[in-house]
């Protein structure tokens, strides 16, 4: 990693990740409840994301004033330095709201609509991951010690394969995920539902899953965590020939990426 600029992002990003983690971890109040939903009843805000987000735009936006911002919870500003910060500040939130572990902050920097730097801290897990575009993706805590260079799985046969997703919060969709499921899963070895796209990106990286699928995802969804995953090897994409976006995303270890993302286009997993 020899550009500065680059180095000053991913510490940015870093530092505004750990605060950002440390107050939900220790700022989760006893009684915490449902400040707004979004697109259903059941896709749920809490006070805390909200608050995750306005510390992470604030600490970034008072060292670098000009930068333009994107964020789950409505920060938007287009900025002039050619920089652009995409944070989702709690993915994860319904497992956050249950008191369930899997969840992340996750901040990404795009330079001229590039995806440069990517951060997905998971403060239950003790881990931070990070990749720079052209430096590799690395760990660092929990099992990760000080920092470790992360590598995805080798391939193993598609019916061996671990593979993840994640449901859409409005009914029919959900309803259409499932079939895709029900087709998908007597091909893999099984699938894995963690409620965090940041995680699941970020565990494809980490060699713990030999893929994932999901529909409907923003881009503070996927962000650091596609950054994260093709550093560390993985193919990821959307339909064939497509990258990653809210109709599909897919990220893979190479070998199973192919077939699992053909697979998905014949079961219409982008469409109800």
């Amino acid at each position: 990693m020899t550009d500065p600029n680059l180095s000053e992002l991913l510490a940015l990003a870093l530092e505004a990740a750990s605060r950002a983690g440390a107050l939900l971890r220790d700022g989760r109040p006893a009684d915490l409840g449902v400040a707004a939903t979004k697109s259903s009843p059941i896709d749920v805000v809490t006070e805390m994301d909200i608050a995750a987000e306005k510390l992470i735009t604030g600490f970034l936006s008072e060292r670098r004033p000009q930068d333009g911002f994107l964020g789950e919870e409505g920060s938007s500003a287009e900025g002039s330095s050619g920089i652009r910060w995409v944070v989702d500040p709690l993915d994860g939130t319904v497992n956050y709201l249950y008191g369930l572990p899997t969840w992340a902050v996750s901040i990404a920097a795009e330079r001229d609509g590039v995806r440069v730097v990517g951060v997905v801290a998971a403060p239950m897990r003790r881990e931070t991951y990070r990749a720079v575009l052209g430096g590799g993706a690395y760990a660092e805590g929990g099992e990760y010690g000080d920092g470790t260079a992360l590598r995805c799985r080798p391939a193993p046969p598609l019916d061996q394969a671990l593979v993840s997703t994640g449901f859409n919060y409005v009914s029919d969709v959900r309803a259409h995920q499932a079939d895709v499921a029900q087709k998908l899963i007597p091909r893999l070895r099984d699938i894995r539902r963690s409620g965090s796209a940041a995680v699941d990106l970020c565990d494809v990286a980490a060699g713990r899953l030999d893929g994932y699928y999901e529909r409907g995802l923003h881009p503070w969804d996927l962000a650091a965590g596609d950054l994260i995953a093709r550093e560390a090897g993985a193919h990821t994409g959307g339909r064939p020939g497509l990258p990653a976006d809210g109709d599909l995303t897919v990220a893979a270890t190479p070998g199973v990426f192919e077939p699992l993302q053909a697979l998905l286009e014949e079961f219409g997993a982008w469409h109800d």
